[in-house]
């Protein structure tokens, strides 16, 4: 049974509606497709935070909580958890309005990635200080 929610009230990362060629014959929208776009949501906080270039190191954890459809209408919240000298580390949480006619919103996915800066020749970089 899917937990009746409302989106946060924080300002969101990415919003996209998956189509047909992102998932399989039955309309289930694939896993891997789901983890790009956090991918993408998740290196938008730390790109703004390293003032720049980021890659992708580690997906520390990834969970698939309910299934997304054909249709549905995802938000990403993406918030920055923890930074070292060159990695940021990022929680992303996936929401899902069904579109039908009731205003059904569920948690589909929450995961934790880890960038880390890096230069115009793909090196790690030490994070700007902040202010």
């Amino acid at each position: 049974m899917s937990e009746l929610l409302q989106l946060p009230s924080k300002p969101c990362a990415l919003r996209v509606m998956p189509q047909p060629s992102d998932a399989n014959i039955h309309g289930d929208v694939f896993g891997g497709w789901i983890m790009a776009q956090v991918d993408i949501a998740g290196s938008i906080p730390a790109s703004r935070r390293a003032n720049g270039r980021v890659a992708t190191i580690a997906v520390n954890s990834f969970l698939f909580k309910q299934p997304v459809f054909v249709g549905d209408l995802l938000s990403f919240y993406a918030d920055i958890v923890k930074t070292g000298n060159t990695s940021i580390t990022v929680s992303v949480e996936v929401y899902a309005q069904r579109m039908s006619l009731t205003q059904e919103v569920v948690k589909v996915t929450e995961a934790i990635l880890t960038y880390v800066a890096t230069d115009s020749d793909r090196r790690p970089r030490a994070l700007p200080v902040l202010d």
